[in-house]
């Protein structure tokens, strides 16, 4: 069976949306903008993270927010009171502990608070690294398609990697999620899985 194929079609299936990670000019702008996208449509958060990037211009800026200004910004986003804390911290600890530069190391990411492994690894592929975020849309393609026995997401993501070259896991959070937000409905989706499966 060829997987990469099975990717390929996946990704002209998907229209060429924006999603929360891409496409920000700073590395803490990528990383917070994740933070606030767990659990919320990307449509809600990039406005939200543009309103809160305009008002706070660097990490150090945002180390020193206050935590009822964050939350009355990023109020749009669910769970926002929990993300505004989360967001408040981090910025902290990546200002005294870091120098202002955010690890590049998953070890590092997850001890900052509001960054499971989805979102670590989510942020590292968005650099470019050999990383794959395994999010609700990554679960539930991989397991329709077979690709994942598990539905655990570290351990999905343990056969996603054992499954695809190293040169294409930051491709497959991007495109899977792409598929997943274009094809809203279950049927819809389920459809074309099993044509991509049985093709």
């Amino acid at each position: 069976m060829n997987y990469i194929k099975q990717l390929r079609e996946l990704e002209k299936l998907g229209k060429n949306i924006k999603l929360a990670a891409e496409a920000w000019d700073k590395e803490w702008q990528t990383l917070i903008s994740t933070i606030m996208s767990a659990r919320t449509k990307d449509e809600v958060t990039i406005p939200t993270a543009k309103r809160l990037f305009s008002r706070y211009k660097t990490i150090g800026a945002l180390a020193k927010a206050n935590l009822k200004d964050i939350e009355k910004i990023i109020k749009p986003v669910n769970f926002y009171k929990n993300k505004a804390k989360n967001i408040l911290n981090s910025a902290k600890i990546l200002t005294k502990e870091h120098k202002n530069k955010i690890p590049g190391d998953i070890e590092l990411l997850i001890k900052l608070p509001g960054v499971g492994r989805k979102t670590a690894n989510v942020f590292l592929s968005e650099l470019g690294k050999a990383a794959i975020g395994v999010d609700t849309h990554v679960s539930y393609i991989s397991q329709k398609l077979g690709w994942a026995k598990s539905k655990i997401p570290h351990k999905i993501e343990e056969e996603l990697k054992s499954l695809f070259p190293k040169r294409l896991w930051k491709e497959l959070n991007p495109i899977l999620v792409r598929f997943g937000k274009t094809h809203t409905s279950k049927k819809k989706k389920d459809e074309h899985l099993n044509k991509i499966k049985n093709s």
